[in-house]
């Protein structure tokens, strides 16, 4: 089993694959894990031993076929931990990253399992963060930035990049939630801002970086 240590790397270095779409530079994988450089170029060589990265001083790191399937299963733990906690036990949206974090590394493949089952197969977590499924299978959509979208577009807020408490509840009391039916009603390309409809019928006005966080799928 790997340890605690090596599952966090190897998460941390998909995520950021998925936003690079290559190799992770050394000194981003030391920012994300908030260590010194050298020790993570020093767990990156004992990843490479193992045959879970590609490691290169001047290109950074990659995973292998190996590294990323176990990548996936720890976030497969961690964001049906989220559901669970969220669904389940009604924890906060805002409250239930560091707890995944701890109980990702513990949990029991049968726990795991039964808690999959309990909650239907679900297939995103609270934020929207897609769930693999057991087999290691991330399902796909087609979403787009909401600060992309255009005057009079109904989109359906689908998920939630940054996953930060603050910004969660900001988004919690706009009902700004995944799942939630919006429609855009203006688009200031000056002020570089966007104005929302709620269901409800209250109007939003975000920042442009503020809806960059929010991804969406035409509804």
């Amino acid at each position: 089993m790997a340890s605690s240590t090596v599952e966090d790397y190897l998460k941390q270095i998909y995520l950021e694959q998925q936003l690079l779409e290559g190799n992770v530079p050394s000194g981003r994988i030391a920012e994300l894990m908030e260590v010194a450089p050298g020790t993570a170029t020093s767990m990156l060589k004992t990843l490479e031993k193992s045959g879970l990265v590609v490691y290169k001083s001047r290109n950074g790191a990659r995973l292998t076929e190996n590294g990323e399937a176990l990548a996936i299963h720890v976030l497969r733990r961690h964001r049906l931990i989220e559901q669970f906690l969220v669904e389940v036990l009604e924890y906060d949206w805002g409250e239930v990253h560091e707890e995944a974090e701890l109980l990702e590394h513990v949990i029991s493949e049968k726990l795991l399992g039964k808690i999959d089952h309990h909650l239907g197969y679900p297939e995103v977590d609270p934020h929207g963060d897609p769930i693999p499924s057991a087999a290691g299978i991330l399902r796909q959509r087609e979403l787009i930035p909401l600060a992309a979208c255009s005057k009079g577009q109904k989109i359906k807020i689908a998920r939630i990049l940054n996953q930060g408490k603050k910004f969660l509840d900001y988004l919690s009391e706009r009902e700004l939630l995944p799942g939630a039916i919006v429609v855009v009603e203006d688009v200031d390309e000056i002020a570089d801002a966007i104005t929302v409809k709620t269901a409800s019928g209250d109007s939003f006005f975000l920042g442009v970086r503020t809806a960059a966080d929010i991804l969406v799928q035409q509804n």
